[in-house]
């Protein structure tokens, strides 16, 4: 076994690098996991990658498998798929999810890692961290058969919750996102769209994605009386208003945050991370997921196109980072599904 592998760290805010890492000795109920694909987490990384995440948060935004500490230097990261090179029977040669970072190799213990049916794509399956979240969200909310939904701010998370929240029964589903460009997206994953002024209104629960005061705002109006916002977004170190006066009380509305990083109170007695886990890529058998999808580049290319992303000038959905043979490397892919 290689001992050996190469990742990607932050080595001061703005600036990434990829390095030679030590890979440790597997131990009895370890496995040794070759990516094949990772994904930037759009929202979360370039948070992570401009030093903006709260001093208040070190803890509480720590990855799985982080190494190092915020701000930097860290190698920070949660949307891999690999293959399992050594391990128990069971799992050998079976592709796998991990909340691991960017990453050539690497050894976890064996219950960190997630079969991907045999229905779901490699590729499609590093958006398993995002669909976790939008399946954790929906328990949070618990939005019911016939409920009109909408869903503003059209980035991974938002676009993950709007696909899950398609399959109720009878409901109406709209995304919102000042970007036209996203209802191709929305077309797609079989769902509405709307700019923030032409959003249909009387919604019983509306998902906040957009990590904007105007969208918040925005998300309140939308509200029928007695509805709910789950808040979705991490503003990091950004402090927002919520404009909490006018009808705010008389019409009796909620706000509500909703994380990831806990199993929904609503299922936390009946279900496990593992669980919520394999819902995720279960329901990724589905391809209207692959439009999330937007945009693909080599591992060795990462700290490029982590700066690119961070700066806005590659934009999209979920960029995927592929970890090919050298032969066969080449520079950004767009689109990539």
């Amino acid at each position: 076994m290689e001992r050996s592998a190469r990742a990607f760290w932050l080595r001061a805010p703005g600036e990434g690098e990829v390095r030679s890492v030590p890979l440790p000795e597997p131990g009895p109920d370890e496995v040794v996991v070759r990516t094949l694909y990772s994904g930037i987490s759009r929202g979360t990384e370039n948070l992570v990658f401009r030093g903006g995440v709260p001093k208040s948060q070190y803890e509480v935004m720590r990855a799985p498998f982080q190494d190092g500490d915020f701000p930097a230097p860290v190698k920070y990261g949660y949307l891999n798929v690999g293959v399992v090179e050594h391990g128990p029977p069971d799992l050998l040669g079976r592709t796998v999810f991990c909340l691991y970072p960017h990453q050539t190799r690497y050894v976890v213990p064996a219950g960190a890692v997630t079969p991907v049916p045999d229905a779901v794509p490699p590729g499609r399956a590093v958006l398993a961290g995002t669909v976790e979240t939008a399946v954790n969200a929906l328990w949070d909310a618990g939005p019911l058969i016939g409920d009109r939904i909408a869903v503003v701010g059209a980035g991974m998370v938002g676009c993950s919750v709007a696909a899950v929240a398609a399959g109720i029964p009878g409901a109406r589903v709209q995304l919102v996102d000042v970007d036209p460009a996203r209802a191709a997206v929305a077309e797609a994953l079989g769902v509405g769209f709307a700019q923030p002024g032409q959003a249909e209104a009387g919604c019983d629960l509306v998902v906040h994605a957009s990590a904007t005061e105007e969208g918040l705002a925005r998300s309140l109006e939308l509200l029928e009386p007695e509805g709910t916002v789950l808040e979705l977004s991490w503003y990091g170190d950004r402090r927002v208003s919520l404009p909490l006066g006018e009808a705010f009380h008389s019409r009796r509305l909620v706000v509500r945050g909703s994380q990831v990083g806990t199993v929904s109170p609503n299922r936390r007695t009946r279900r496990s991370f593992g669980d919520r886990m394999s819902l995720a890529l279960r329901l990724l058998a589905d391809p209207r997921f692959d439009a999330l999808i937007t945009g693909e580049s080599d591992f060795e290319d990462l700290p490029r196109v982590m700066a690119l992303v961070a700066d806005g000038e590659l934009s999209g959905l979920c960029h995927r980072i592929a970890y090919r043979p050298a032969q066969s490397r080449g520079a950004v892919h767009r689109p990539g599904g």
